[in-house]
């Protein structure tokens, strides 16, 4: 493998693991509430 071909597999992996981790940090049961927050006051009436 020449320098062109290691840097790219090391861009995608990298890309795959911030990937990993957006999709890890979002569906987190611990940010449950904070996530369906938003979709729950939108459907409060004003007052």
């Amino acid at each position: 493998m020449n320098f062109s071909q290691l840097a790219y597999l090391f861009f995608t992996l990298s890309l795959a693991a911030v990937f990993a981790g957006i999709i890890l940090h979002y569906y987190n049961p611990g940010r449950k509430e904070e996530v369906e927050r938003p979709k729950h006051t939108m459907l409060d009436p004003d007052e």
